[in-house]
């Protein structure tokens, strides 16, 4: 078995790190409520989009340390090990960030895996299409992301078993025709009774 695994708001979590810096920074109050969508729609509704281009790209490229991994990742990752289960990273992200300072962004990713000592291959793909491409390269009989409009995209494997994490409840599971895992903990539990 083979399992692909999204990177961003899948394994790492943005949550913390979106508000601090961008309270820090001077763009948010602080009162906002901790989120990396909170952020988003913040500035968004403020007429900053270009403020919020700007904040991703800064934390993506320097503060991606202080960003955390999602509680029960490093669980299913040793359990994934001991059942002879291969696991990969897999992600769609650009070298550098939109706009802004050329931060390395692959870099950045490839620290952070590295600092959190994950034991696990992990590709960072420049399009979406790449990214389905090394999906079905890899052979992966499931693929974990956060994204149902990533899901949604043709092009991967017919028998790829699909499971979306969602961790913020923000999808009705029933609305799409994925498995659904609102945590980590609901992921390991799926593949012990696989």
């Amino acid at each position: 078995m083979r399992i692909g695994i999204d990177f961003d708001n899948t394994i790492i979590c943005y949550d913390t790190v979106f508000n601090k810096v961008g309270i820090e920074k001077g763009l948010l109050p602080e009162n906002l409520p901790v989120g990396k969508g909170f952020v988003r729609d913040y500035l968004r509704k403020h007429d900053k989009e270009k403020e919020w281009i700007w904040l991703q790209g800064y934390v993506y490229g320097t503060r991606l340390s202080e960003a955390d991994i999602y509680g029960g990742v490093e669980e299913f990752l040793t359990y994934s090990k001991t059942a002879g289960i291969d696991c990969f990273i897999v992600s769609h992200k650009t070298i550098y960030p939109y706009s802004g300072d050329k931060y390395d962004l692959h870099k950045s990713a490839s620290e952070w895996i590295q600092h959190q000592k994950l034991d696990i291959e992990f590709f960072f793909e420049l399009t979406k299409e790449d990214k389905i491409k090394r999906v079905s390269d890899l052979n992966c009989s499931y693929f974990i992301d956060d994204l149902p409009e990533f899901l949604m995209l043709p092009g991967f494997p017919e028998k790829l078993i699909k499971i979306l994490f969602d961790p913020l409840n923000k999808y009705c599971a029933s609305d799409f025709g994925y498995q659904y895992a609102a945590s980590w903990n609901d992921i390991l539990a799926m593949f012990k009774n696989v």
